[in-house]
């Protein structure tokens, strides 16, 4: 059995054990302070370099973004770039295709929790889920799940709902619930679409308070984190942090 990681109350709005997404919206758009609090600040390009992983943890700490998330590789860097700021360091594993080997994301997730990473995001398996084989896939996240709450980590799962149907969108929702995470996610930003208002809707309708909803994928303005709050996420990931809340202070 894996242990439950608990969100941070600033995470939830509860009203009767459900979300308010209203609720949740206005609050955390009244400052650039609460605002940062629930972005993770991203940077995930293959060709992105030391110096540029060190600037985005810099930044992640003046503006106290929820957390910055990086590729493996970069991991180290950004845990020693973040010590002693509270801002935790994430990557993310079986990235982007989502068709990597249990035990390889058991390996990648439990690599990266002992270097002091906190936030893991994975793909979810999209070949077997659209298979049918359901059991396979909430075997494979909760894999991942259990290595990442074993060391106090929290697990995200991405759908890529670019790629399902709307009853896959629904299913994968159910078993990401089902396995444990902490987080249903909506796209990894590599594939055809992100983040639509109305996935955000459709996955939190699924999950209502049993999870977090994160919406990530072509997030590059105020107006796009709105929309996407008030549809239900209550974690934004996106490459345009700064700007974003910077938008928000010239309102």
């Amino acid at each position: 059995m894996h242990a439950t990681i608990p969100l941070q109350e600033s995470d939830l709005e509860f009203d009767n054990g459900t979300f308010d997404s209203a609720a949740f919206a206005a609050k955390v758009l009244a400052n650039r302070q609460s605002l940062a609090a629930v972005i993770e600040h991203t940077l995930l390009s293959p060709a992105a370099t030391r110096e540029q992983v060190e600037s985005l943890c810099e930044q992640a700490a003046r503006y106290g973004f929820a957390c910055a998330v990086v590729t493996p590789v970069w991991a180290s860097t950004a845990v020693s770039a973040l010590a002693g700021t509270g801002i935790p360091a994430g990557a993310v594993i079986g990235f982007p295709l989502g068709a990597s080997l249990a035990s390889t994301l058991r390996q990648e997730a439990a690599a990266l929790t002992r270097l002091g990473v906190r936030e893991l995001d994975m793909v979810l398996p999209v070949g077997q889920l659209k298979s049918g084989n359901y059991q396979a896939v909430q075997h494979t996240i909760r894999t991942a799940v259990n290595v990442a709450h074993h060391h106090g980590a929290h697990l995200k799962v991405i759908l890529e709902t670019c790629l399902l149907t709307m009853e896959e969108k629904l299913r994968a929702s159910e078993i990401v619930i089902q396995a444990g995470a902490d987080f249903i996610k909506t796209s990894t930003g590599f594939a055809a679409g992100g983040a639509t208002a109305a996935d955000v809707a459709l996955l939190r309708g699924v999950a209502g308070a049993r999870c977090g909803i994160k919406a990530s994928g072509g997030i590059q303005t105020l107006a796009a984190v709105r929309t996407m709050l008030e549809a239900g996420a209550n974690r934004i990931g996106t490459s345009a942090s700064v700007a974003i809340v910077q938008e928000l202070g010239a309102e």
